[in-house]
């Protein structure tokens, strides 16, 4: 039976055996390391990608396209990268939204459904979210608010999990009740996020509750804006620029870390809780969604160790420290730029760079974002010499994330979940698609380079 009131302790709070723990881990360190020879060898697609950094081709997909290339006379010429939602421009859906106020409920329409809404359809889904906009005061009371911590991502697959207790039917995969569930968590996640981040600010950091239940007749980006202010007031440029973040941000192609996840995941025949918390554990990966984290701690360095935002030979000075291993985090990288498929721009970094700069104008901070764009322009150029190649680097989506986010007053715990909050429209579709076009589980080789060895009873070894 177990003692009352005791706590759960940690390796490092059992003295008696931290010992024989660090006995375990030497012993992992000396263990063998593969030969990394031997990728070469047999040819072993590292990361899914051929030796040009090409994906190996693993599936079909329509819900979204990603071109970094045009094909000319068989050959690829790089050219200004295109991302379409099932088939359609993203630059096109953005601009077709640039006389009307939001646009993130008929992107989830056309990721799903392929196609986009006509106005009574959409007005169709906006009931429908309306409804499922609702999480129960016991649900956020009892889930939400227990073991709240910093790292919202951790809460949001927590709670996602949690919600599978809360279905009558979790475990089916079909279509109906797969399509139910993702209108769901479409919806239900964004609360998720936003209530377990005023969780962990009353609990952790010992500041006031504020909970505030969504507003119907509000979009998704004026929901998030009105829950997270303590005064619940915005601008309608600041919604209409979250609303755009969202928008370039819900999908991108089925290879993504994340995505193929849920591609990998969803041919398990697992539930759909289960799918989706596995492609949020994806995308909490710095080297996936929190690369705008990384980004904007680069940037506020940047700040404080660059005197004047204006001077370029100081900026670079500083950026060749950075390449140099000398500052910031010694990793050497310019975060925000390059990207493993776009070549001479990323369409999302485009699109909402024009909106920072929308922003920045409204907010004051015309001296900061000029700041950025010198910093991408001269980042550009360094690494180009610094790696001695012709191919344009150019930032990435995540660039000017961050910056967007903080001119927004959005707190930097909930970076990488508003990433997961406009992803997961494009992570339904991907479910969606994958359980209804195959039937075979997602198994790639892996090749054994160990030894073969006898087997020894215990007093023989």
């Amino acid at each position: 039976m177990l003692e009352e009131n005791k706590e759960m302790l940690s390796l490092d709070e059992m003295g008696e055996v931290k010992a024989d723990f660090k006995y375990l881990l030497d012993e992992l360190d000396k263990s063998s390391y593969i030969d990394q020879n031997l990728y070469l060898d047999y040819d072993v697609k590292r990361g899914l990608r051929d030796a040009n950094g090409k994906g190996v081709l693993t599936g079909l997909t329509e819900v979204s396209d990603v071109v970094a290339y045009d094909l000319v006379d068989g050959d690829q010429i790089p050219c200004d990268g295109r991302l379409y939602y099932q088939g359609i421009n993203v630059i096109d859906l953005v601009r077709g939204l640039e006389n009307r106020r939001y646009g993130y409920e008929e992107v989830t329409f056309l990721l799903i459904f392929g196609r986009l809404p006509r106005k009574d359809e959409l007005e169709k889904l906006i009931r429908i979210n309306e409804q499922l906009q609702d999480l129960g005061a016991r649900f956020v009371r009892d889930v939400v608010m227990k073991a709240s911590n910093g790292n919202i991502m951790n809460a949001l697959q927590r709670c996602v999990l949690t919600l599978y207790t809360y279905d009558d039917n979790p475990d089916s995969v079909a279509i109906n009740d797969v399509l139910r569930q993702s209108l769901e968590l479409i919806n239900k996640i964004p609360l998720i996020a936003v209530y377990s981040y005023h969780s962990y600010l009353h609990f952790r950091r010992d500041e006031a509750l504020v909970i505030r239940n969504p507003k119907k007749g509000l979009s998704l980006s004026e929901n998030i804006l009105q829950m997270l202010r303590p005064d619940g007031s915005f601008t309608e440029l600041e919604a209409k620029v979250l609303d755009i973040a969202l928008i370039v941000h819900a999908d991108h192609g089925g290879g993504n870390n994340s995505t193929f996840t849920t591609h990998v995941v969803t041919s398990s025949g697992t539930d759909t809780y289960s799918s989706v918390a596995a492609s949020i554990g994806s995308l909490k990966g710095p080297k996936h969604g929190g690369a705008n984290l990384k980004v904007q701690e680069m940037f506020d360095n940047l700040f404080e160790n660059i005197s004047d935002l204006e001077n370029e030979d100081e900026i670079e000075t500083y950026l060749n420290r950075i390449l140099d291993k000398e500052v910031f985090d010694g990793a050497g990288l310019i975060y925000g730029m390059g990207h493993a498929v776009y070549t001479l721009s990323d369409p999302r970094e485009v699109i909402l760079k024009d909106y920072a700069r929308r922003l920045a104008e409204e907010k004051g901070l015309t001296k900061e974002f000029q700041f950025y764009d010198r910093v991408e322009r001269i980042a550009g150029k360094l690494i180009m010499k610094r790696k001695n190649v012709h191919k344009a680097v150019s930032a990435n989506v995540d660039f000017y994330s961050g910056f967007v986010y903080g001119m927004l007053g959005i707190p930097k715990e909930l970076f990488t979940p508003l990433f997961a909050i406009a992803r997961i429209s494009g992570w339904s579709a991907h479910r969606l698609e994958e359980l209804r076009n195959s039937s075979k589980i997602i198994r790639p080789a892996y090749k054994y380079v160990g030894h073969h060895v006898p087997y020894q009873s215990i007093e023989e070894r």
